[in-house]
């Protein structure tokens, strides 16, 4: 029974070789769903055991000492392994640390492109984010041009001009009796003057949406994806960047506004948005203009310790 995913719909095949086996048994120790077993010493694919199939994660082929395993389909293969670096080289706690407490939502940019080169190790970092069942449904929009990000915000600011009557007196009343006092309270307090804001800077040629970035990613997914995967990929990409010297800012005023609706519909198409998804996140990037020389230390609303 095939997990589906908008990539594919059949499982991967796992493929033994008998002679380079040495019956560890780790493969069947790390696969999750039965998909080997162990007969006469040896491991074997075992399709009768398994729920929904081999679904290609490949920790039996990564942690096989003697290469003995293959994993082909579902977007996967041989070809995809690849040698971890050494621990040594790993990241410390402390250096991760201090990597997160330097960060800082960054929307104030030089007038610089974000090269090529340091898009690709943003999206190749980004890319070993944990993502659900594999193959991953996470789609990235890239804007890789302060041209392009200036028109979507156009775009976007012309879209949101179709959307003021949700704000109006009347659509208020009807976001209560559909959302309750707290849904009320988003759209009267938030969602009414963020709409005015964009709209009316935008009508004197100023780009608040992404503040005139030079660079920006839209991680979204599709109807069968983990409401998770984007989300995590974007930090994935934000923590990148910041080891890149690059300064980013997530904006949480876009996504929502694009998925319902026809004018939504033909927003999306017009830049080759390919789903409407249930979560996504805009990462706008680029070289930081202003130099922070102090962090400022945030809290959780509640950590419960259940003994």
């Amino acid at each position: 029974m095939p997990i589906p995913t908008s990539r594919t719909k059949e499982n991967a095949r796992i493929t033994i070789d008998a002679e380079k086996c040495n019956g560890c048994g780790l493969c069947v120790e790390v696969c999750s769903d039965n998909t080997i077993a162990m007969e006469n010493g040896k491991a074997v694919p075992a399709e009768d055991t398994s729920v929904f199939g081999c679904i290609a994660c490949g920790h039996c082929m990564a942690i096989c000492p003697t290469g003995a395993i293959t994993v082909e389909g579902r977007f996967t293969s041989q070809a995809d392994l690849f040698e971890l670096p050494p621990k040594k080289e790993a990241a410390s706690y402390e250096s991760i640390l201090h990597l997160f407490q330097r960060r800082r939502s960054i929307r104030e940019f030089k007038d610089k492109p974000v090269g090529q080169e340091l898009i690709d190790k943003v999206l190749a970092a980004a890319m070993t984010a944990p993502m659900g069942i594999p193959p991953s449904d996470v789609n990235v929009l890239v804007l890789n041009n302060k041209e392009k990000v200036f028109q979507f915000s156009k775009d976007y600011c012309e879209y949101l001009e179709s959307l003021k009557w949700m704000v109006s007196p009347m659509g208020l009343v009807m976001m209560r009796l559909m959302y309750g006092k707290q849904g009320h309270e988003m759209f009267r307090d938030f969602i009414k003057p963020l709409i005015k804001v964009y709209t009316e800077s935008m009508k004197k040629g100023d780009d608040i949406v992404m503040y005139g970035a030079p660079m920006a990613f839209y991680f979204y997914g599709s109807p069968y994806t983990d409401p998770a995967d984007p989300i995590i990929a974007a930090t994935y990409a934000m923590t990148a960047a910041e080891s890149l010297g690059l300064g980013t800012c997530m904006l949480g005023g876009i996504h929502p506004f694009i998925q319902q609706g026809k004018a939504a519909k033909k927003l999306r198409e017009k830049w080759g948005i390919r789903w409407k998804s249930r979560e996504g996140l805009f990462l706008i990037m680029g070289y930081p203009r202003v130099k922070y020389h102090q962090g400022i230390r945030r809290t959780f609303a509640n950590v419960d310790w259940l003994n």
